[in-house]
């Protein structure tokens, strides 16, 4: 039987769904195949392994969120503009793939360690564009790393929220609030 070249895609779009509902550990090869209709055997003609798959889903957009970022902190001319800039992004991708935005946040713990010196990181790059605020002295900090977790938190947490149907409103509806807590929260 000839290959569809979307099987790929069907598998990934599968796998997510299934990482994000169950976890990569609990989620097996063969839930993959039966969600996506094809053999198990399927899935090793395009991944090494569900290791593979879980590693290919992960990266991609954690090193592209990471290019995001760079881009944010490069081009907006002021800080406040950045910090919207950036919750802005985080909100657009979370309503476009809230599966794939809860596969990484639930599998982040797994898999960072993979991450290794000189990789695109969105956490560094987060921390790089707060460094440069307390530099330029827009920021309050004086501890880079504690600015972006706190960015990070007042976002992934209406996040875990909407997935878990505690809110039930677009994250870009939350955008403004969340940029202007951040705000108050960092910002001199």
């Amino acid at each position: 039987m000839p290959r569809r070249p979307d099987t790929r895609d069907r598998i990934e779009r599968a796998a997510v769904s299934l990482f994000a509902s169950k976890g990569v550990n609990a989620t097996t090869t063969k839930d993959i195949a039966a969600e996506v209709g094809i053999s198990e055997g399927a899935i090793y003609r395009h991944f090494k392994g569900k290791d593979d798959l879980a590693w290919a889903l992960f990266s991609t957009p954690y090193f592209e969120l990471a290019t995001q970022i760079d881009q944010i902190a490069a081009g907006a001319a002021t800080f406040a503009v950045r910090i919207d800039r950036m919750v802005d992004l985080f909100c657009t991708l979370f309503d476009r793939d809230a599966d794939l935005f809860a596969f990484i946040l639930l599998s982040q713990h797994g898999l960072l360690p993979r991450i290794t010196e000189g990789m695109p990181n969105p956490v560094e790059s987060l921390r790089r564009m707060f460094q440069s605020a307390i530099d330029k002295q827009e920021c309050i900090g004086a501890d880079a790393n504690l600015m972006a977790a706190m960015a990070l938190g007042l976002v992934t947490q209406p996040a875990t929220f909407i997935l878990y149907g505690r809110l039930t409103r677009p994250m870009i509806d939350l955008a403004p609030t969340l940029s202007k807590a951040i705000k108050l929260a960092v910002m001199r």
